[in-house]
């Protein structure tokens, strides 16, 4: 059984964030450390966490945002000025990253139970909030993506303290994998590479973890990749 550190726990509402074409912005993704010892976590947030636009954010398969504490580090490295809770991330944790995640892993904090849903995709904001546009293809050609979970059983959290990996498929794909896989252009690669790629992705579309509409643009891909290479 994994045990993870809760390095920090944050919340946000929506604020104004800045102006896009002459418009303001509306985004949660400023947050703020949660000072109290314990939160009340529902299906879709954490108390005192929302989204700005529900289109894209939030919902039941991301109502809850994690980060791994040591990218920070890789990021510092990398010349960007960010911290704990910069991501606008809900849980910043130690011992576990995109490489040893798998979805459908589930955890145990406090009195809730969760899973692993899928990984994050970057935005807009993202460059907003950091100052510094280079940062999503920074996020995407790392890897640094964190993931999101969904609640399966609601209850009161801690805000420090640890989070237990209870259970884990070790033929489930990690979230690094699944981040690959979203991002790969299969029409670029060579064809060999190309058809391995596609049936990975077909396995990854198979695992009944993964969100729905994270699996769309991959299920996508594929899609066009088939049709091209038909015959």
């Amino acid at each position: 059984m994994t045990t993870l550190e809760l390095a920090g726990v944050f919340v946000g509402r929506p604020a104004v964030l800045g102006q896009r074409r002459e418009r303001p912005v509306l985004s949660a993704i400023v947050k703020d450390r949660v000072a109290v010892p314990e939160l009340e976590l529902t299906r879709l947030n954490l108390d005192g966490d929302e989204q700005a636009d529900l289109r894209v954010h939030g919902g039941v398969d991301k109502a809850v945002y994690v980060y791994p504490a040591q990218h920070y580090a890789a990021w510092a490295a990398d010349g960007f000025d960010v911290e704990l809770g910069a991501f606008g991330e809900n849980l910043a944790v130690s011992g576990a990253d995109e490489t040893r995640v798998r979805i459908g892993d589930v955890w145990e904090w406090g009195d809730a139970r969760l899973q692993v849903s899928q990984p994050r995709q970057p935005c807009f904001k993202l460059a907003m909030r950091t100052g510094r546009k280079d940062v999503v293809p920074t996020m995407i050609d790392s890897g640094r993506c964190g993931w999101y979970l969904r609640v399966l059983r609601p209850g009161r959290v801690p805000t420090s303290g640890t989070v237990r990996v209870v259970e884990s498929d070790p033929a489930a794909p990690t979230v690094a994998e699944v981040h690959l896989i979203a991002f790969a252009n299969f029409a670029q690669l060579e064809p060999r590479i190309a058809k391995a790629g596609v049936e990975r992705a077909e396995k990854i579309l198979a695992t009944p973890a993964l969100s729905p509409s994270y699996s769309g643009g991959i299920r996508s891909s594929v899609e066009r990749w088939r049709l091209r290479n038909a015959g």
